[in-house]
């Protein structure tokens, strides 16, 4: 174990030529990011986890209900032992050479067959109050450690002048409100990664999840190797257009068509021109090309920056989500189902449907507008 850790911490891929670790350690007259530092982020998250809990039964019910925001939950389909031992330890998605043998057994028609699972799928999603609250405690708490980072960030001269991040690399001391600021949305991360597998289950699960890892591992590894300053700027950047999408999300389960469809014109203009534009202009720029000229390359060097990269191309892949989405809405005149969130959607036309009836052909029954979906599920993040 001595000799894993040994090669693991080795100062020549995470320190600079002639810097090492004994250089860093904190004295006096400095503190500097230490790695131990980080498992703070553990009780944190946990605590963040338990204070969403008490936010979202104390603060976001209550205001979901008074928005008129229910609590019921999809129609519950017809019991039958059959269907549910199919669904329950064969398939929630049977072929049509299934269908047709269920109904041959039952005396049922494949349409009947078909609507009793699309039914039978719906009752495990969650109710649009659950949906609610778990958007409005990621919109508060965004929104928080949002402007929490703009006022510690107008404060510092990298914010104005980026070559400041690399200006006595490494030997740059750690401040309170910078280490605040790391632990404080690295545990936020570490709550999201273990919370995504009791929230709403979403097709992207798998590309989130992929994220979470990668906005963990990027902003320990610009703690450690103290290139926490850079590392800020992505986190505020990568902010700034997660309310406005919360935001929206809640104002759809909350049926104001038009303030979703303006919240969401505003979040698809901050989102696309922060990351696709702003994020390799002034980031990017400095990580890669001002830090080459300051500091020079090293091998923590290369992987951070193909960490930043690898967040630039989850950006382009959500822009194009968002744009794709965007078109469809002008196609449309409003904010539509999204491509990201099909499986979260509360499928009124289905349960409303009655059996038989073509599903292509179904109207939205639920009273919005023909807003049958939610909206992207955003990256929170220093992808967030």
């Amino acid at each position: 174990m001595a000799g894993i850790l040994a090669w693991f911490w080795n100062e020549r891929f995470w320190l600079p030529h002639n810097v090492t670790w004994a250089d860093l350690k904190n004295t006096e007259e400095a503190t500097f990011p230490q790695a131990e530092d980080l498992y703070l982020a553990f009780p944190v998250a946990f605590c963040l986890f338990m204070v969403r809990l008490i936010f979202e039964r104390f603060v976001a019910k209550p205001c979901a209900i008074a928005l008129n925001i229910q609590a019921n939950g999809p129609q519950i389909a017809q019991p039958n032992a059959i269907l549910e031992k199919v669904f329950t330890a064969i398939t929630k998605h049977p072929d049509e050479k299934r269908l047709e043998g269920l109904s041959k057994q039952l005396d049922w028609d494949v349409r009947s067959i078909q609507h009793w699972f699309r039914q039978r799928r719906n009752q495990e999603k969650p109710s649009t109050l659950t949906r609610f609250c778990e958007s409005m405690w990621k919109f508060s708490f965004v929104l928080y450690v949002f402007i929490y980072g703009v006022r510690f960030l107008k404060k510092t001269p990298w914010f104005w002048n980026t070559k400041h991040c690399w200006y006595n690399y490494p030997y740059q001391p750690l401040t309170t409100d910078l280490h605040y600021y790391y632990i404080l949305e690295l545990s936020f991360y570490w709550s999201l990664m273990f919370s995504q597998f009791t929230d709403i289950k979403r097709k992207d699960f798998a590309i989130m999840f992929l994220h979470h890892i990668i906005a963990v591992s990027l902003i320990s590894f610009s703690y450690v190797s103290n290139m926490a300053r850079a590392g800020t700027l992505v986190l505020c950047l990568h902010d700034s257009a997660d309310t406005l999408l919360e935001a929206a999300k809640m104002a759809n389960y909350a049926r104001f068509q038009k303030m979703c469809d303006l919240l969401f014109i505003m979040f698809a203009m901050v989102f696309i021109t922060s990351r696709l534009a702003v994020f390799p202009i002034w980031v990017l720029n400095t990580t890669l090309f001002e830090s080459w000229e300051i500091i020079g390359p090293f091998p923590s060097w290369w992987v951070f920056n193909l960490l930043l990269l690898l967040v630039e191309g989850m950006n382009c892949f959500w822009s194009y989500l968002i744009i794709k989405m965007a078109c469809k809405a002008v196609s449309r005149g409003k904010v539509s189902k999204d491509d990201r969130s099909d499986i979260e959607s509360s499928s009124d036309e289905e349960d409303s449907e009655p059996p038989g009836k073509n599903p292509h052909t179904a109207t939205t029954t639920n009273g919005t507008s023909g807003t049958n979906g939610y909206l992207l599920t955003g990256p929170c993040s220093m992808d967030d």
